[in-house]
């Protein structure tokens, strides 16, 4: 969750989004309009590939441009460009992604959005989600998230329980075989509904009262630590699969789990917790143990 101990001063606030205009501003420009995709390949993890764009490198650096030059003390990470400064002793850093779903944005779907963290010694402080083709843009800070300016609030009554919550996720693909496989087949098994293909937008709706529950995997820290003060802000609950909250360093290996309210949240991470019985397992099982036992029988007819 966020840090509730972390005031960000007004004006950082209304610099983000100063950033987040200059990074809709280039990203308009390209948006469903023929554009050279390059790929880069990240080895090692379940979904290698990811495209990448000049609107992606183009917002980025129309960010990094506004930091240097209004706040060259802060450190910078960014999904395209690196990190500026050091995180690890910076008192503010920011975290850009600049167009997260960026598969989204090159097939035409407005589903993309520019993410803007600002960390208080490794802390998200503050979370921006912009959607610059709807003209949507939640910003998370001080312990509250607004949509467009108004109130956002991700519980909604009466409470929705696990058995009828709808779970996102970006992908099926993102979860590695093994482990996460079976631990967010486990959640599947006990919504009543799972969908696909939000990327970051999925925790917009969380934190507007539309999702119950987000959980993914295969996550980068530009990825999830602006989502952190959005949904916390709006009464929501978000953690790595284990429980603990999420920061510049932390251990959640990339695993990411929202919801709407507390409760949701508990719920969602005991079902992460117990993955279902997998019967292939028990047929492999069985079958060995009626083949010792027929070879037991064999020796004891010979004897």
């Amino acid at each position: 969750m966020a840090a509730p101990g972390v005031e960000v001063p007004g004006e950082l606030v209304a610099f983000a989004g100063e950033l987040a205009d200059a990074a809709g501003a280039v990203i308009l420009r390209y948006w469903r309009k023929p554009i050279e995709v390059v790929s880069k390949m990240d080895a090692g993890r379940p979904v290698a590939e990811s495209p990448v764009t000049a609107a992606d490198r183009g917002a980025e650096e129309a960010m990094r441009a506004l930091i240097a030059a209004r706040y060259p003390a802060h450190a910078v990470v960014g999904e395209e460009c690196g990190t500026t400064g050091d995180p690890d002793t910076a008192e503010w850093t920011w975290v850009l992604d600049p167009v997260d779903g960026t598969k989204s944005f090159i097939t035409g779907k407005p589903l993309f959005g520019t993410l803007i963290a600002l960390l208080r010694f490794k802390e998200p402080a503050l979370g921006v989600i912009d959607q610059c083709v709807l003209k949507e843009r939640w910003v998370g800070a001080n312990g509250a998230t607004t949509l467009n300016g108004a109130p956002a609030r991700a519980a909604r009554a009466p409470e929705v329980p696990l058995g009828e919550a709808m779970v996102y996720a970006t992908t099926p693909e993102m979860f590695a075989p093994g482990f996460e496989a079976r631990a967010f087949a486990g959640l599947r098994k006990r919504v009543k509904r799972t969908l696909y293909g939000c990327d970051c937008y999925a925790y917009a709706l969380c934190a507007s009262g539309f999702v119950g529950l987000v959980c993914e995997a295969d996550l980068q820290p530009y990825d999830y630590l602006a989502l952190v003060p959005v949904v916390a802000g709006a009464g929501g609950k978000i953690t790595d699969w284990r429980g603990a909250p999420l920061g510049w360093g932390d251990a959640s290996g990339g695993r990411v789990l929202a919801a709407a309210t507390p409760k949701l949240h508990a719920a969602a991470l005991a079902a992460l917790a117990k993955p279902p019985r997998d019967d292939r397992l028990l047929v492999v099982a069985a079958a060995a143990a009626l083949g010792a036992l027929l070879g037991t029988l064999a020796a004891r007819a010979r004897r």
